[in-house]
């Protein structure tokens, strides 16, 4: 989704919601930390929004209803918005705080909050589909995250089980020697390595 279609997305769903803030926890949250394009983000043509301050299923049910997947909205512009609450993922602490407004001359003058760049890349790693790993690789390859504050915040991050946090710690260790990966990283946490 670039980011002229993600403008186009928070305007929608503040439109079908009615309100001026949305909270986005999805790769396209990546837009409030850099003006670039980052591919791993564009190929991805949904985005995560929910209701900020809520955890209301309801209002997710009406994105997915409205404009989310084979939704007219889909079928019409070729991306959509998938709702979730803020429950969806899994984030360090004090996230809340260090949410990243963004606002646009083409969202309608809504708000999408997006998570800071390095509860973003946390929160994907720990995800840990394909498609999480390749945006943590190619977000830690633009030089968008710091390894030490991945560090700091991954030691109040609640996680499904403790042996989780040692993989992480791992791939945040081979971001900071400057590797690119590790390849004694088991799929589903952290970006694979390049071949």
């Amino acid at each position: 989704m670039t980011r002229k279609q993600f403008n186009h997305a928070v305007r929608a769903a503040a439109a079908v919601l009615n309100t001026r803030n949305l909270l986005v926890i999805g790769s396209q949250a990546v837009h409030a930390s850099t003006d670039a394009p980052v591919p791993a983000a564009e190929r991805s043509m949904e985005a995560d929004m929910a209701v900020l301050d809520t955890d209301d299923t309801e209002s997710a049910d009406i994105l997915d209803g409205s404009i989310g997947e084979m939704s007219m909205f889909h079928q019409t512009f070729g991306y959509y918005v998938h709702g979730v609450t803020f429950r969806t993922a899994l984030l360090p602490d004090g996230w809340r705080e260090r949410l990243v407004p963004y606002i646009a001359p083409d969202t309608g003058g809504a708000t999408a909050m997006c998570l800071d760049i390095h509860d973003l890349w946390l929160s994907k790693a720990v995800a840990g589909r394909d498609k999480d790993r390749e945006f943590c690789a190619a977000v830690a390859e633009m030089g968008l995250v710091d390894p030490a504050t991945l560090s700091a915040r991954l030691d109040g991050m609640p996680l499904p089980e403790p042996g989780h946090r040692d993989v992480l710690r791992s791939r945040i260790e081979a971001l900071a020697a400057g590797r690119a990966g590790n390849a004694d990283m088991p799929a589903g946490y952290g970006p694979r390595p390049k071949k």
